[in-house]
């Protein structure tokens, strides 16, 4: 992929003079533009041989546009903590409207740990098929990504440096690492042909960009980067207002005998008084040393709490946290996004809360809203939430590789026995506050969510990251059946 980026590349000074101020002035204009329609966001990818003018570049960018609406970060070594690799991308991504700069991005430790031994190939297949998803799902929910590799040969490499380190106010750019780097020169470029060839796709594609000449290379950056800004400007809107959605073929229509997951649950199940204070004192205190084991053995908690309207999520979710540490543990209530949420992806608002090793996060709803809710309601695309099912898999799957244990339960009741609650809160005052209008509306479209339900648990639900469907009718029988299907699911992975 290298070859053209290997010929001697050359813009001379007259040239990069009358355009260079052209460029900078369409490339403000277009910056100022993407900021007022904020319908996209702009991710340049900086990636590269050393001493190809990568840091350049990136002062350049800088330079020629307004740097109060780019965000730069400059990564290194992914830490340790516990989270996942991709944590702390999510983190930096830019909002609609804006520019990210990543210098160093997500497919420098991939490269390095394949060079240098610690991957082997298939390991690295596999890092490179995750960003390849991570990036079409960005692409999905309205990011411009442009990733510009910047190559030098091994020769012009090395005339590089020794030209760099002539000169006392530059010689601090060439250190011992880049001299070890030049010498493994032709392993690096064997290995960054591969994770060019396999993630390059129609949407984000690679940009190789010979360095040797600082007018070429910027010019040729700039014109680029003006590119994916004039491409985001015609960008529509990854997810409309609202839509009016179908049920799609690649689902399966309601079963012959009319017999759905939901309504399979036994729902008959209770407890005793007696009987729930008894159980729910061992649980908890089980629970609890559970919870202190998690850091010892470098693993954190994922929880998450799904159900219907008055299924019981909050008074459930109260008798699990009795049991933990408050400083371990962060409860997560889960409503609809606001402004900044969405300006982002749609599971950016998740990736902020995932803890390190040692802690939990307890979701009251969560990234599934997309299948139900939104899918239901109509506030995405039959596309978006296709594709989501497929993204939730992924991201719980990076969760379990970090070392998470993600428990998901479903709290299951019978359209009757919701009723019966919602009239309860209604007549009740100190309850009122738990019964809205988008409630009773809600309810009107039962046999819309029990399909949505049930399409959900059948496409997510996977070896490590199972659903529980509790039956939730009795609130005391459920209350100590999550906690006794928590306890189990902790003991299994700690042990």
């Amino acid at each position: 992929m290298f070859e053209s980026a290997e010929i001697g590349h050359q813009i001379d000074k007259a040239s990069y003079k009358r355009e260079e101020p052209q460029l900078r002035e369409a490339l403000l204009g277009a910056q100022y533009e993407l900021l007022r329609q904020a319908r996209a966001a702009v991710v340049v990818l900086v990636n590269g041989v050393p001493g190809a003018g990568k840091g350049e570049t990136v002062n350049l960018f800088n330079e020629w546009m307004d740097p109060r609406h780019i965000r730069t970060e400059a990564f290194g070594p992914a830490g340790s903590d516990g989270r996942p690799d991709m944590w702390r991308f999510w983190q930096v991504l830019p909002p609609k409207g804006h520019i990210g700069i990543l210098f160093g991005s997500w497919y420098t430790d991939p490269l390095t740990d394949h060079v240098v031994g610690h991957d082997k190939h298939d390991r690295f297949l596999h890092r490179l098929e995750r960003i390849r998803q991570f990036e079409q799902m960005l692409v999905s929910e309205g990011v411009v990504l442009l990733k510009l590799w910047f190559h030098l040969s091994k020769k012009a490499a090395k005339a590089r440096f020794k030209l760099l380190e002539s000169d006392p106010k530059t010689a601090w750019r060439v250190t011992t690492q880049e001299w070890n780097h030049l010498k493994q020169h032709d392993q690096w470029v064997v290995a960054s042909e591969e994770a060019l060839r396999k993630t390059s796709t129609g949407d984000a594609p690679w940009r190789v960009i010979e360095g040797a000449d600082p007018a070429y290379r910027s010019l040729t950056a700039g014109r680029l980067l003006l590119d994916a800004l004039n491409a985001s400007l015609k960008a529509k809107p990854a997810v409309p207002e609202r839509v009016t959605t179908a049920t799609p073929a690649a689902l399966s229509a309601p079963a012959l005998d009319g017999l759905s997951l939901l309504a399979a649950q036994d729902y008959g199940r209770h407890l005793s008084r007696k009987r729930y204070e008894d159980q729910l004192e061992l649980l908890q205190g089980r629970l609890n040393g559970l919870s202190r084991r998690l850091e010892t053995q470098q693993r954190s908690l994922v929880l998450v709490f799904e159900g219907m309207d008055a299924a019981g999520k909050g008074s459930t979710l109260r008798r699990v946290t009795q049991s933990l540490d408050a400083r371990h543990y962060r409860v997560v209530p889960v409503a609809a996004p606001n402004e900044n949420e969405r300006a982002q992806p749609y599971l950016w608002r998740f990736w902020r809360y995932i803890p390190h090793q040692g802690h939990m996060t307890l979701f009251d709803r969560s990234w599934y809203g997309r299948v139900l809710v939104e899918r239901v309601e109509g506030f995405c695309t039959e596309a978006a939430w296709m594709r989501a099912y497929g993204e939730i898999n992924e991201f719980e799957e990076q969760l379990s590789e970090a070392g998470a244990v993600v428990v998901k339960f479903w709290l299951a009741i019978t359209p009757e026995e919701q009723l019966r609650r919602f009239e309860e809160r209604k007549n009740t005052a100190h309850k009122q506050y738990k019964i809205t209008e988008d409630d009773w509306r809600n309810r009107a479209k039962w046999p819309l969510y029990a399909q949505a339900v049930g399409d959900m648990i059948d496409r997510t639900s996977t070896r490590t990251s199972p659903w529980h469907v509790i039956a939730s009718d009795d609130k005391l029988w459920s209350r100590i059946e999550v906690l006794r299907t928590l306890c189990e699911r902790l003991e299994a992975a700690l042990n």
